[in-house]
């Protein structure tokens, strides 16, 4: 039997239907509040018997910030894929990034250890990556910890996990890039897509690792099938711009792209104002100096330790893109 996390997000829904394609038996926590249409969708997305796969997806109501309700969850349970996290480039919510991504995940450790859970598969980024000087970042870049919130708690679940590791726990870890994938136009990779449909006129100078949702499952899965641990994995199809991005969804929207760039003084002066707007109307900020400083820098993922590992072959991003596409229009 198998436990997912974060079932109700981006990797979580497709991850849970690549497991029942392969007959895998899933237990899935998620909280009261989850909305499940997300879920819905990407089946949906993939298959018109979705409602069968629907159906086989055992739900358990629960936090991995309440030990008590994880507990239940892992009951004759053999192997956790953890997807759940908090993502935000807020200051202001490094609080509860901590409370979810890191003590969450220290509690999903310490029950796979307590219940015997024979394998582990935690989902981490890029973003706990260290910055090379090279031309190359890699899984050994040594990590320098940063002023991104997101980034330092995704580093400190990350060694929860390794603490595990040295208990006995058989865990690997994987480091996703910016993912591309259908269901969640709202928040991710999604909200580039919303962005461009509504006529994005600017693009940032930046550039990182991207790679396809697909992808992202189909290597955590076969990690696990193949028995990989104590190791992490960055994974990544190609490092692009942001500028070219923006274009390959424009294109693939039927829209013009982006033809002006956004540099850092156009950004900071767009945070300031963005600042000035949260005080005066009490509303949540569209902007950070984080998010800007992610995507006017320029950054090289590689990806051939995992490429060595499994002889993988990655979606191109054209190709993840237009697909993607396709499943925002069809919305």
């Amino acid at each position: 039997m198998i436990l997912v996390t974060g079932g109700t997000g981006l990797v979580g829904c497709h991850l849970m239907y690549h497991l029942l394609t392969h007959n895998r038996k899933i237990v899935a926590l998620r909280r009261e509040s989850s909305n499940l249409n997300p879920v819905k969708k990407v089946f949906k997305s993939y298959t018109t018997n979705y409602e069968s796969y629907l159906k086989k997806i055992e739900w358990i109501i629960g936090d991995i910030n309440d030990i008590d309700s994880i507990s239940n969850a892992f009951q004759n349970i053999d192997e956790v894929y953890h997807c759940a996290a908090f993502i935000s480039f807020e200051s202001s919510d490094l609080e509860i990034m901590k409370k979810i991504n890191v003590e969450g995940t220290a509690n999903m450790v310490n029950c796979s250890i307590d219940f015997k859970v024979k394998k582990f598969c935690y989902v981490s980024s890029i973003a706990a990556i260290g910055l090379s000087t090279n031309e190359f970042t890699d899984e050994n870049t040594e990590w320098i910890k940063t002023s991104n919130p997101y980034s330092n708690t995704k580093k400190d679940a990350e060694m929860e996990v390794w603490r595990g590791v040295h208990e006995g726990l058989n865990a690997v870890i994987v480091n996703p890039g910016v993912i591309i994938g259908n269901g969640f136009w709202k928040r991710g990779s999604g909200v580039i897509f919303t962005q461009v449909s509504r006529g994005l006129k600017y693009f940032t100078t930046g550039s990182t690792g991207f790679v396809c949702v697909t992808d992202v499952v189909s290597v955590m899965f076969q990690l696990m099938e193949k028995n990989i641990f104590s190791e992490r994995f960055i994974i990544i199809a190609e490092n692009l711009s942001f500028e070219k991005v923006f274009k390959l969804i424009s294109k693939n929207l039927g829209l013009a792209p982006p033809t002006k760039k956004a540099g850092k003084l156009l950004l900071f002066i767009a945070l300031f104002i963005d600042y000035m707007r949260s005080k005066i109307k009490s509303k949540k900020r569209r902007l950070s100096r984080s998010t800007i400083e992610s995507t006017t820098s320029i950054n090289h993922y590689s990806n051939s330790k995992v490429l060595d590992a499994l002889n993988y072959k990655f979606k191109s991003i054209e190709k993840s893109i237009k697909e993607t596409s396709q499943h925002f229009l069809d919305q």
